[in-house]
């Protein structure tokens, strides 16, 4: 015997009811315990609830919205009705709701069981178990409700989530949100409507006889359990209303702060009779929607300031200057309202060529934001009056500083919290010979890439921050760019977000240099992916912390061939008298120049080398050391050519330093390690140099 036989002949029959398909499956017993002729059939959802008492149904849904809630089963006793409305039998409901995945909605397939029960023909509703259910159903559902309406983050997703409520026993047929302009209502987010069904009541006077606009008026809710109640109270639009085919609305009052901000409707294709537990469940739900919407409305009220704020003071990089060519990237993400101080500017000079800026104003909030603009546009003033980048960025730190000496302190703020200071690199590049000159206050160093790919950090001449001291100097060094070569600034943010530090950053940074160096759009992109892309949380640095800073990078490339396979890299840099540190520098530069170099002996000669011939200048002139490192030639036969020049005509001779002595050993060094080396007397100074060869070719010896 089959499974549907055994449960006919104990009065039981198996059902199904999709929700998202609107559909209901009986077999043959199921059908006629419904009332339907005894066969099994698919119907339409709104065949076959008539079929049940409208008070059991109502209460049905809610029992299924908490077993979908707490995965459990649900069960209930439903009276069967006829078509005359007269209750036939009762029958007991024991089914258990899959839910299925659909968007916007909870959506569910219930499957289970239906069999008739010995139940008096007038039993009500109120003797069944269902009124505890209920509750606990109305529990879990405004739970969820107010977790969905607490995560929606715009006025678009409160009303999406709004449309998609199921209400416990009385879930509305459509939904509408009013908002108040003025003395007009207007309707801000609708559900359950036809496209344009909505027209008549967009826009209308606070003073029309219309519910919603009553509610607004007198912050009550109003509740209108028929279309006879509805037609008596609101005779003027209950015809636009008719329309629609409900039979019941509730209009409840949008508050938030104590102020009345708009109106919610609800309405019913089935009667309700808005008992208090109902009450009580559309109010719960129109407050949280009203903070929903609050909420929502101040987030986009901030995100139209930021975009605003980025509008206004995002730079433009101008038309192109030939010779060169500039891309810019600026990611504002340290802030709440996604402002900060970083940017970033282009200024073409009176004397033809082009300064480049970029800066960080500490900070990332609204003020911070203030300030980089004023700071920006005094640097624009200073720049085109023609003054050298030194001068340019000892006025802009005068002015900084007299503007927070200025500033007026808000309540509880320390006057240390109105002190800011920024950091900002200045360049003025000559298109016709690719030299930069570069001033730097406190910012992170420029990075040069070669034409080979070969990215160093170009060390430069710096001072104070911008504000720190009112009359701070700013020493200036020359950078030059090949043809083919590109030179990067950025903001500390494209190094340290992530938690790396100066050091762990730039070893983040170095493979993207050297990897996408042949579109320089496409290198900005590249390096902004590498903080922000899924691959940088791969990547992270050696701290915990993952807080985020903003970006501007700004990249700057000299025309001419540039081609991987095209040889040659060269670095340049001043060590100043008062500088000696910067020996180190010049080591480290020289290291990271020849760092694919063949044999790794050679590199620490050069360096050894490249020390004694700095020192000798400083230790022995009274002027300052210029060091040019070049590289040429085919890999695995280049030769390095190291030249340190100063200002003094007194040429340095060769001594035989006894054991003790410290100092007389450094053209010896270079007899002994350099395959060439010389010194060349010039018109102002001399110039000391010397050369290795990556071959293992024979040295040549050069005397002095």
């Amino acid at each position: 015997m089959r499974t549907e036989e055994i449960l006919a002949a104990i009065g039981t029959g198996l059902w199904s009811w999709d929700s998202s398909a609107g559909t209901v499956s009986l077999d043959a017993e199921a059908a006629r315990l419904l009332g339907l002729p005894a066969e099994p059939v698919v119907r339409p959802g709104e065949e076959v609830r008539p079929r049940f008492h409208p008070a059991d149904w109502n209460e049905i849904d809610g029992v299924v919205n908490f077993a979908v809630a707490e995965d459990t089963v649900a069960e209930a006793r439903l009276r069967i009705v006829n078509e005359h409305g007269v209750v036939v039998r009762t029958v007991r409901s024991r089914s258990k709701p899959v839910p299925v995945d659909s968007p916007g909605r909870h959506q569910y397939v219930l499957m289970g069981i239906l069999q008739e029960v010995a139940q008096p023909p007038d039993a009500s509703a109120a003797q069944t178990p269902l009124t505890g259910d209920w509750r606990r159903s109305r529990e879990a559902f405004l739970l969820d409700a107010g977790r969905a309406l607490a995560e929606a983050g715009s006025t678009e997703e409160v009303l999406r989530v709004a449309g998609s409520l199921s209400m416990p026993g009385f879930s509305p047929d459509g939904l509408a949100v009013f908002g108040v302009s003025g003395e007009r209502l207007t309707v801000v987010g609708h559900h359950g409507h036809n496209v344009g069904d909505e027209k008549p009541f967009t826009d209308m006077p606070l003073r029309t006889d219309y519910p919603a606009a009553e509610v607004v008026r007198t912050g009550q809710p109003i509740y209108l359990a028929s279309p006879e109640e509805y037609r008596q109270r609101f005779p003027a639009t209950w015809p636009l209303a008719r329309d629609f085919g409900r039979r019941s609305w509730a209009f409840l009052p949008l508050i938030s702060s104590g102020i009345t901000m708009g109106a919610w409707m609800a309405g019913f294709r089935h009667s309700v009779a808005f008992s208090p537990d109902e009450r009580s469940v559309l109010t719960t739900v129109a407050r949280m929607l009203a903070q929903a919407l609050t909420r929502a409305g101040a987030a986009e009220t901030e995100r139209e300031l930021s975009l605003g704020l980025q509008r206004a003071m995002r730079p433009s990089l101008g038309p192109g200057v030939p010779g060169l060519a500039v891309a810019a990237r600026y990611v504002p993400t340290g802030g709440g309202l996604q402002v900060g101080g970083d940017w970033y500017d282009t200024i073409p000079l009176p004397n033809g060529r082009i300064a480049l800026v970029i800066g960080d104003v500490q900070g990332h909030d609204v003020r911070a934001a203030g300030l980089m603009g004023q700071l920006r546009i005094a640097l624009r003033a200073y720049a085109s009056e023609g003054h050298r980048p030194d001068a340019v960025l000892s006025r802009a730190s005068r002015f900084l500083s007299g503007l927070t000496e200025t500033y007026d302190l808000a309540d509880g703020e320390e006057p240390s919290d109105a002190t800011r200071f920024a950091t900002c690199l200045y360049a003025e590049a000559d298109p016709e010979t690719g030299t930069l000159d570069v001033a730097r206050a406190g910012h992170p160093d420029p990075v040069v890439v070669s034409v080979d790919g070969t990215a160093v950090i170009r060390q430069t001449a710096g001072g104070l921050p911008l504000g720190v001291e009112k009359d701070a100097d700013y020493p200036t060094t020359r950078v030059v760019l090949g043809p083919g070569e590109t030179i990067m600034l950025c903001t500390d943010g494209l190094i340290e977000t992530g938690g790396h530090d100066m050091v762990t950053g730039w070893t983040r940074l170095k493979p993207v240099l050297e990897k996408h160096g042949e579109d320089l759009e496409e290198l900005a992109d590249a390096l902004v992916q590498a903080v922000h892309g899924p691959g940088s949380h791969y990547t992270t640095g050696p701290l915990v912390d993952r807080r985020e800073d903003d970006i501007a990078v700004l990249l700057l490339r000299r025309d001419g061939l540039r081609t991987r396979r095209t040889p040659g890299r060269r670095s340049a840099m001043t060590i100043a008298q008062a500088e000696p540190e910067r020996v180190a520098a010049a080591r480290q530069q020289l290291r990271e120049l020849l760092h694919d170099w063949a044999d790794a002996e050679q590199v620490d000669s050069a360096e050894l080398m490249v020390s004694e011939m700095s020192t000798n200048v400083l230790v022995h002139t009274d002027g300052d050391a210029l060091l040019v490192a070049e590289v040429t030639g085919e890999r695995g036969e280049r030769r390095l050519r190291v030249e340190v020049a100063d200002a003094s005509d007194e040429l340095p001779h060769k001594r035989r330093p006894g054991e003790m002595a410290s100092s007389g050993r450094g053209l010896l060094l270079m007899e002994m390690l350099a395959d060439a080396w010389g010194v060349d007397p010039r018109g102002e100074g001399k110039s000391i140099w010397f050369e290795l060869y990556e071959s293992a070719e024979p040295g040549v010896f050069v005397g002095s």
